[in-house]
């Protein structure tokens, strides 16, 4: 049997709208398919597969290059994420403390391993973690410590996240981070309360976490929370963090 080459395997373009789907075009190939030169033995050369080029999108090469280049310049401006270290532990004195991408992450498999919830969109709960604190690539992460309207605060990362997705080229994609972004900043869906505690209850298991590690009493993030979740899994989840700490508590002072 003859072997194509990993070479002429046909793959959709991955700059394809992400809301729109192209059946693949069929390969029409030419009468010359798969010739073995003289008798099949296991040296035989097999004549290269003739197919028609793939059906265009429409996309251009040189849109396509600066796609490409705007991509990677979101994400270069992306990795401030990883390194900027949320101040709020900061302002506790913890060492090392996590950083805005490493509080994203864990919101994002929060909504992965959550049960099924009626109504809610396990995907949607997703893409909203890992972009609900995006625009603190550029203004930081600005605390109730900082003395910040709330107003202003809004107003500096809107104008953040405009700015990120002019980096991105525009287009679908930064809609897309857009309209997830401005839904959770006005609650205004039933993925966005989910997210809103998500983001609550990964703050406490995070507090819960440095108590342990660094022998610390990190009350006001416990007080700043309580009676603020508005989801029957924020609820549950928080109780069982506010479980563990009181047991935590009890046994550090035995």
């Amino acid at each position: 049997m003859a072997v194509i080459s990993p070479a002429t395997r046909f793959a959709p373009p991955m700059n394809r709208p992400f809301h729109h789907r192209s059946s693949l075009a069929s390969l029409h190939c030419s009468s010359r398919n798969f010739l073995f030169l003289g008798k099949p033995t296991p040296s035989s050369t097999i004549v290269a597969v003739r197919c028609q080029k793939p059906v265009s999108d429409g996309i251009s090469s040189m849109e396509s290059m600066n796609h490409v280049s705007s991509s990677i310049d979101f994400l270069t401006l992306c990795h401030r994420l990883k390194t900027t270290k949320r101040k709020g532990w900061i302002n506790q004195g913890i060492n090392g403390p996590e950083s805005i991408a490493d509080h994203m992450y864990r919101m994002a498999l929060m909504a992965l391993i959550a049960g099924d919830l009626t109504g809610v969109d396990r995907e949607r709960c997703i893409k909203m973690a890992i972009v609900h604190d995006i625009a603190e690539a550029i203004v930081g992460d600005i605390t109730p410590s900082d003395g910040v309207p709330k107003e202003e605060k809004s107003r500096r990362e809107k104008a953040a996240l405009k700015e990120m997705c002019e980096v991105l080229g525009g287009g679908l994609r930064a809609e897309e981070i857009t309209e997830l972004w401005l839904e959770y900043e006005n609650n205004a869906s039933l993925e966005a309360n989910i997210v809103k505690d998500f983001d609550k209850v990964e703050m406490i298991l995070q507090a819960l976490e440095y108590e342990a590690e660094h022998g610390k009493v990190l009350d006001e993030f416990f007080i700043s929370t309580a009676g603020k979740f508005q989801t029957e899994i924020g609820k549950s989840w928080a109780a069982e963090i506010n479980a563990r700490r009181k047991s935590q508590l009890i046994n550090r002072q035995r």
